[in-house]
């Protein structure tokens, strides 16, 4: 069976007609993803039970490097940022630099593989000869740039090492060598099943197109955007099948090596390749064995199965502080673990970025008759650089740069610092995350981050005469966070800090150079308590999962206000002011999707008994803000604004294409009382049970490498200009203030 990645699953259409059509099947040879099928069926499954397993949705999941469903912890989850590229580097104690490069996480595949070819790995005692039927899987070896062919040790290892393309997947470990795909040296292995098994009848399967002996001048400029495929794939010669033998070839013009959603089609494609075959195949092959007796065989194989039960955890190339924080993931020692412990403590571990390139296995104790689960370190990735921003058609560009440090011995140590710049929006922050493993698992992390947002640098560029507030902001937090996981998919944290803020701002509608803004200044403590879950599939325009959050804080400050020539206060004396306040919110995201449409609610409330402020322009800018479209943070509009309020609307996404969304966004804001200006620049609270203000965008999304690339015309009640337009690449994403 050859290589093709998702192509390769048209071979297990092949082996349910040769089944159906008692064709004994005495030995399997494969590659890349023909070994993966190879291996399956040497390990006792029958071709419905590798099909089930490669239609189900996790598969994609797997190869994707996403966790596994019931398995997706939130609890190392960051705050999301405008990152869109990362660099995983390896810094090593002499300060030299190492990039992994490989494309997709492989925590979840790794762990799938070690799972399900444990127990027939076991049986086999490692010899690929004593399995259902004997195995060969072929592997290659990139330093003396040859084929590996893998008879022994690990199933679960031979299979994750044919399918580890290049630059794709990272290379693990087997019997001493890293290895790779096999397919870079041979892809189409009918010389290794002659060589090894000298077969009466070999069989090939050939998913591959990749048969040129001689130049494709007629179509090099369609084949040139595929030429990495060919730089690392062996040729699958038909040749290779003697005449004795017979090859079979699906079509699969229509289908690519990424097409592993297409799963049951490809499968059909080689089940019908192979019944046109079968008259030759019955033909050349005098004998038959029925599905009874094949069934038999196969229920005597695994019937000789031991229950997967775990005695120790083996960390492999971590010291002894190491080792001990990596089991506490797992219970307290001593004990006998069940799958299910296992998997729950393995997805658990590597959930944090740090672990995410450990290799699991399950290794068969002869002594106990049971399993050791190992954990194998590879070259972790303890130095990360984050690129990202967005470019805008108003003046709300920025960049991003993120820079993260992973120290691990008795805890693990996370230091990060990230920075934006832009004409509106400028940011620093700096924090450390120390974990613990002990008292159910919980993290300390200080922080100290600065944010800038000047309003009045942000005129519309498509929209000319628009105008824009005048204000300048910074605000500075300075404090710790203790976090704790509550289940798999929620967060608990508490948070105590000293925040100072500065807001500079006119009290008119137009400024003078002769002006000088007000000052409004606070600082003091705020102490907070969120709970929070977020596993959304995006990070921005989502159209599946959900994200809750609820909060609520105290905050103790003074306010410091110093009148500019605007204010009716100018010159005038202004004591400083005590303001202390509690406040409750609740923000909640859900989608809800079938097939190309997806709809979802956005929700937001919150209650206070948030002071006013001296003024009214100070009060309005500090109260809390709904904002529910993806530039609602640029702008200062009063009518989306109030200390108690609840708001809330409703999403539709249309996927029109696989990575093309059209979005309708509806939403209104009711506030419970409204902060209106009085007769001079102060805020007064009034009642009105009427007042509803509406919000609304439309528009279309491209989810690209960069990030999303949206065009969308934005609706807001109450501002100046209610309509815009506005297009963006990149995350469109800000902090919080320190006092939201």
């Amino acid at each position: 069976m050859s290589g093709g990645a998702a192509k390769g699953m048209a071979h297990i259409g092949m082996l349910k007609a040769l089944e159906e059509n008692e064709i004994p099947i005495d030995y399997v040879v494969g590659t890349s993803m023909g070994g993966i099928i190879a291996g399956c069926y040497a390990a006792g499954l029958s071709p419905e039970q590798i099909e089930e397993v490669m239609v189900d949705k996790q598969l994609l999941r797997w190869i994707n490097g996403q966790l596994e469903d019931g398995y997706n912890y939130y609890y190392n989850k960051d705050e999301p940022s405008p990152s869109f590229l990362k660099l995983n580097l390896s810094l090593d104690s002499t300060f030299n630099f190492n990039l992994n490069t490989t494309l997709a996480n492989d925590l979840s595949l790794n762990f799938a593989m070690a799972e399900k070819m444990a127990q027939p790995s076991a049986i086999a005692k490692g010899n690929f000869d004593s399995l259902f039927v004997p195995l060969r899987v072929v592997a290659a070896e990139i330093f003396t740039q040859s084929q590996v062919i893998i008879k022994s040790g690990s199933l679960g290892d031979a299979l994750r090492a044919t399918q580890t393309v290049p630059f794709f997947y990272t290379p693990i470990r087997v019997n001493g060598k890293y290895l790779f795909d096999g397919g870079v040296y041979n892809n189409f292995p009918v010389d290794v099943a002659v060589n090894e098994f000298n077969p009466d009848v070999i069989i090939g399967c050939n998913v591959s197109s990749k048969v040129y002996s001689e130049y494709p001048k007629n179509d090099d400029e369609k084949l040139i955007s595929k030429s990495l495929i060919y730089l690392l794939l062996d040729k699958s010669d038909p040749g290779r099948v003697p005449s004795s033998g017979i090859y079979i070839q699906p079509n699969l013009k229509d289908f690519s090596g990424f097409d592993f959603a297409k799963a049951k089609a490809l499968i059909d494609s080689g089940y019908a390749e192979t019944m046109r075959k079968m008259p030759e195949i019955k033909a050349k092959i005098a004998g038959r064995k029925t599905c009874e007796d094949v069934a038999a065989a196969r229920n005597l194989f695994n019937n000789r199965s031991r229950p997967l039960i775990v005695d120790h955890i083996l960390a492999q190339g971590y010291n002894n502080k190491q080792s001990r924080y990596i089991s506490r993931f797992f219970g307290k020692g001593g004990q006998q673990l069940y799958l299910r412990d296992i998997k729950s403590g393995y997805y658990r571990l590597v959930s944090d970025d740090y672990f995410k390139n450990v290799y699991p296995s399950f290794v068969p104790d002869a002594v106990t008759n049971e399993f050791d689960f190992q954990l194998t370190r590879r070259q972790h990735n303890n130095f990360q650089v984050d690129f990202g921003g967005v470019i805008a058609t108003r003046n709300i560009s920025n960049i991003f740069l993120g820079l993260n440090y992973y120290d691990f011995n008795r805890m693990l140590k996370h230091f990060s610092a990230n920075f934006s710049t832009g004409a509106f929006y400028k940011s620093g922050e700096v924090k450390a995350r120390i974990d613990f493993p002990f008292m159910g698992q919980f993290y300390i992390e200080p922080v100290a981050r600065m944010n800038s947002w000047d309003y009045t640098s942000i005129d519309d560029i498509i929209q000319e005469g628009s105008s824009s507030t005048v204000l300048d902001r910074i605000d500075r937090k300075v404090g710790a966070s203790v976090g704790w996981p509550v289940g798999k998919q929620f967060k608990a944290s508490f948070g105590a800090y000293f925040i100072s803020n500065t807001d500079r701002y006119i009290d008119k509608e137009v400024l003078v150079t002769s002006d000088t803004l007000d000052q409004l200044l606070l600082s003091g403590g705020k102490y907070s308590f969120h709970f929070t879950t977020n596993n959304l599939n995006r990070k921005q325009y989502a159209n599946a999962g959900k994200f809750i959050e609820f909060g609520v804080d105290y905050l103790n400050l003074w306010e410091s206000f110093i009148p500019g020539n605007t204010s009716t206060l100018y010159k005038t004396t202004v004591n400083d002011v005590n303001r202390s306040w509690f406040r409750a919110s609740l923000v909640a995201e859900q989608y809800f999707k079938k097939g190309i449409y997806s709809s979802g609610y956005y929700v937001h409330a919150t209650f206070s008994n948030q002071p006013l402020f001296q003024n009214y322009q100070g009060t309005i800018i500090n109260a809390p803000g709904f904002f529910p479209i993806q530039d609602s943070r640029t702008w200062i509009i009063d009518n989306f604004r109030a200390f108690n309020f609840v708001a809330g609307g409703w999403r539709n996404v249309f996927t029109l294409r696989k990575s093309l969304d059209l979005r309708l966004e509806g939403y209104a804001f009711k506030p419970f009382q409204s902060i209106v200006r009085g007769s001079g620049q102060e805020a007064v609270l009034t009642t009105d049970l009427t007042k509803i203000s509406f919000a609304g965008t439309a528009g279309l999304v491209l989810h690209s490498t960069i990030g999303p690339i949206s065009f969308s015309v934005n609706y807001y009640e109450g501002k100046k200009d209610p309509l815009g337009i506005l297009l963006h690449v990149g995350f469109l994403m800000y902090r919080n203030t320190s006092l939201e």
